[in-house]
């Protein structure tokens, strides 16, 4: 599901998070210009400059506003699910049932209805779009590992790991493993949260003066 604002004639409460990209949030080709002509005698095709025009005619590059609004995560228990993002931290901006011609379309399923609750991170940075499926029926499958393909895990980035891992334990999530260091840099582990959710914690360690 993409970020939407539920229409008033539904008469559920409306989630108005999509905000309009701000001036400097063009994308960029960063280090386009840096590419050697080693790579053309290799045979590697040089990517369009900025503001050049493409092999197609009539066609240019133009840098588009773009910025990343949300993760959408389908869950088995909306409620359940809630209730272990908000306890570490984060708030609730909305919900609602979504349903309707709008929705089959965008989403790509007939008859698609489905309760949601978008979730924003305490720096307000950060924002979880979560759906619990009413129609269709939401299909299970076996819990995705950390080496599979596509997307399969958010990542939090708390101050305090083992504080973290304490409140995930009261509602029965807990590491894959364990927690590991990576060189005196980051605490991190991944654990499977409600729903099945790859939830991964990171702690950046402070180095002392």
């Amino acid at each position: 599901m993409t970020a939407i604002e539920v229409s008033r004639a539904t008469g559920l409460r409306s989630i108005g998070y999509a905000k309009t990209p701000t001036a400097g949030n063009e994308l960029h080709l960063a280090g386009a210009d840096a590419i050697t002509d080693s790579n053309h005698a290799a045979g590697r095709a040089r990517p369009p400059q900025p503001g050049n025009g493409l092999d197609v005619p009539g066609a240019t590059l133009r840098p588009m506003p773009v910025k990343l609004d949300n993760v959408g995560i389908a869950v088995r228990d909306l409620d359940a699910a809630i209730a272990f993002f908000t306890d570490l931290g984060l708030t609730v901006l909305g919900s609602a049932r979504i349903s309707g011609e709008w929705a089959d379309t965008a989403v790509g399923l007939d008859g698609n209805t489905a309760d949601i609750a978008v979730l924003q991170t305490p720096d307000g940075n950060g924002r979880i779009e979560m759906f619990q499926y009413v129609h269709p029926d939401a299909i299970e499958v076996e819990p995705v590992q950390p080496n599979t393909i596509g997307m399969h895990r958010i990542c939090l980035t708390v101050d305090n790991i083992d504080a973290a891992l304490e409140i995930a334990a009261r509602h029965g999530c807990r590491p894959l493993r364990g927690v590991a260091t990576y060189e005196d840099v980051y605490k991190l582990t991944y654990l499977r949260g409600p729903s099945g959710i790859l939830v991964m914690f990171t702690e950046e360690l402070k180095k002392e003066d």
